[in-house]
């Protein structure tokens, strides 16, 4: 048996390991997604690109990082790289914002809601976040949380949760947690989270 022979299977277990996530958790009314595995789908869609002025100009956004610290909004922290009438991107700098959460059952994924900029660290010093990057950034910013999630339920949960009203999105002990009007965990089929 040769290293090739070897190194292909080794290679494939480490790629599903890296994709593979835990499923939400639930217990009652209420299911629970852990930080890792929002984090880990927010690593996969990035970077992500905005075009204006008829794309003279790109607004490049990579490198989320996500924190979920207890109360009802996350923080986000990523680059901001600009470039413009098709040069090379330049780095900005690195912004943070705050945002509630909302569940969309449209995308079967919780969605910003009302995200706020609330630092900026320039990419060389002396540098700012001016008028027109924080205009485009704030039009990116809407459009995303408008369209795009920060994370999707599993299709098979999100139908379930289709049935049902949600009460409450909010952040508890370091993982989304959403509130539902009837208890959950009784409609999931046995064995659907692993459990």
């Amino acid at each position: 048996m040769n290293f090739r022979t070897l190194l292909l299977p080794a290679a494939a277990c480490l790629a599903l390991a890296a994709t593979a996530h835990a499923a939400p958790q639930v217990k009652g009314r209420q299911l629970t997604v852990d930080a890792v595995d929002v984090q880990q789908y927010l690593d996969g869609s990035f970077p992500r690109s905005q075009k204006a002025l008829g794309g003279l100009l790109a607004l490049t956004v990579s490198q989320p990082h996500l924190t979920l610290p207890a109360g009802n909004r996350l923080n986000l922290q990523f680059d901001l790289a600009m470039a413009a009438a098709g040069s090379a991107s330049m780095p900005v700098g690195s912004v943070g914002l705050s945002s509630g959460l909302r569940y969309d059952a449209g995308t079967r994924g919780f969605h910003l809601e009302q995200p706020t900029i609330d630092t900026f660290k320039p990419a060389m010093a002396g540098g700012e976040l001016d008028a027109g990057t924080r205009s485009l950034l704030n039009t990116w910013l809407a459009d995303y949380a408008r369209r795009e999630p920060i994370y999707r339920i599993d299709p098979a949960i999100a139908r379930i949760m289709d049935t049902l009203q949600v009460q409450s999105v909010g952040i508890e002990n370091g993982r989304i947690a959403v509130d539902f009007n009837r208890n959950l965990g009784n409609l999931l089929p046995q064995g659907l989270l692993g459990n």
